[in-house]
């Protein structure tokens, strides 16, 4: 089974990303998204009949407060890779002909949360041998954990990441949805910030904030009816990993040895083809090594490539042009799904500023 371009992005919204949205709620956010990404798409509620959230904000709900009556809609909670994940869902819909026009959006208010128990990820699954004791709040352990043996493994050094997280946060200064828009930051300011979870500091981590995010899919026949430049999904690919990264063979490898070579194949490309690329970054060091598994470096090789490369989106290699998580922000499961809307606007060439010279194929990871 394939899904390749048997749907296509057509339309997408975006609430800037603050620390708070004083007196906004999580329903009101994604409402106000689902408009604008409708809106974009020169459609009207009426023409929806499919809807796909995070699982937090419950699709029944939703539909009511936005007016619409969906003939498929589903929640799904992949922790960070609940965007791509929801995409891949709505195309799936799509193509089997349970719905043929998706709205897909999630978002967050952290004065509204439904369940403070549950976080921003949905229900935290952590073995017995971490719920007593640790791991250290957040997420910041494991990832400190897969940062320092990455650095044994291969001699990745802090410099490295920090010019990663100075990129992005290039990037941002050219997209005024993002929370450190206006606020810059050099690698020696990333490298200054204090640590939270050696070798992990404060400016290569995400920080949690308030937005939301949609877009909408549609089959490819009516795509080239509409307004927009379509952008067509070609690939999809998920694999599941261990919840705790103690299980784990190897920490330094994600499940993006295999979706990734799952989407590739499928979408009939190969990692050169790929012209730019928007990562899940919660903290540098997981972009970093994602993009290894994914097979855009050679696996230990992330840190010279950022050394000697501009990522920028003015760069020979453009990675999250929108500044990502990390200078964009991280509104609950929507800072996930950030790099969805990223990749579509730019292969949709509504970039503005910082549209990126080549946009024709981009690769998202969740």
């Amino acid at each position: 089974m394939t899904l390749r371009g048997r749907a296509a992005i057509v339309g997408i919204g975006e609430v800037p990303t603050k620390r708070v949205h004083e007196g906004r709620t999580m329903v009101g956010l994604c409402a106000e998204a689902a408009e604008l990404a409708i809106k974009d798409a020169g459609l009207r509620k009426e023409d929806i009949n499919g809807l796909v959230t995070d699982g937090v904000t419950p699709p029944p709900g939703l539909a009511e407060y936005i007016g619409i009556q969906p003939n498929f809609a589903t929640g799904v909670t992949m922790q960070g890779a609940s965007g791509a994940t929801a995409t891949m869902v709505a195309t799936a819909a799509i193509n089997g002909g349970i719905c043929h026009t998706a709205l897909v959006v999630m978002g967050n208010a952290r004065t509204d949360r439904p369940d403070p128990g549950r976080g921003l990820s949905g229900a935290s699954i952590r073995s017995e041998w971490e719920e007593p004791y640790g791991m250290a709040p957040g997420a910041n352990t494991g990832y400190g954990l897969i940062y320092q043996r990455h650095m044994h493994e291969y001699g990745t050094t802090e410099e490295q990441l920090a010019k990663m997280a100075a990129d992005q946060r290039f990037n941002a200064q050219k997209n005024e949805n993002a929370v450190f828009h206006g606020q810059p930051a050099t690698k020696e300011d990333i490298l200054n910030s204090r640590y939270i979870n050696e070798p992990i500091k404060l400016l290569e981590s995400v920080m949690p904030c308030d937005g939301a995010a949609a877009l909408i899919i549609t089959t490819p026949e009516r795509a080239k009816t509409l307004k927009n430049k379509p952008a067509y999904i070609l690939g999809t690919g998920l694999k599941q990993g261990e919840a705790n990264i103690w299980q784990r063979d190897r920490i330094t490898e994600t499940p993006a040895v295999e979706s990734v070579r799952r989407a590739l194949e499928m979408s009939g490309y190969s990692p050169s083809d790929i012209e730019f690329a928007e990562f899940y970054d919660c903290y540098t060091i997981l972009a970093a090594v994602c993009i290894e598994d994914a097979g855009l470096v050679n696996k230990g090789d992330i840190g010279p490539f950022y050394e000697s490369t501009d990522t920028t989106y003015k760069g020979e290699f453009p990675i999250n042009t929108d500044g990502g998580q990390l200078s964009g922000g991280q509104p609950g499961l929507a800072g996930g799904f950030r790099h969805v809307i990223e990749g579509a606007r730019q292969v949709m060439g509504k970039a503005g500023p910082r549209q990126v010279p080549k946009s024709d194929l981009c690769l998202v990871n969740g």
